[in-house]
């Protein structure tokens, strides 16, 4: 099974990497661009075949390592 995990910045929470690409895209000529919000996107292949055995594993990995729930939001799909 693998898992499909989404990682961004909460709402509020300062993105300099987000406003670096943003003005980057400006000079790039893409003027209508706005808002621009960057995160990360993690893969993990679990041994696992029970769906709520892996779920739990999951989430576990993103609150103790993968993701910074102070400022960040996770979410995380699983596919067979």
């Amino acid at each position: 099974m693998k898992a499909r995990i989404h990682i961004t910045l909460k709402n509020g929470v300062l993105d300099p990497q987000g406003k670096a690409t943003q003005n980057a895209l400006h000079h790039l000529g893409f003027s209508e661009v706005s808002g621009v919000r960057q995160g990360k996107f993690i893969e993990v292949d679990l041994a696992e075949n029970d769906r709520a055995a892996a779920e739990a594993k999951v989430k576990a990995m993103c609150e103790k390592l993968l993701a910074n729930t102070v400022v960040e939001n996770y979410r995380f799909e699983l596919v067979a």
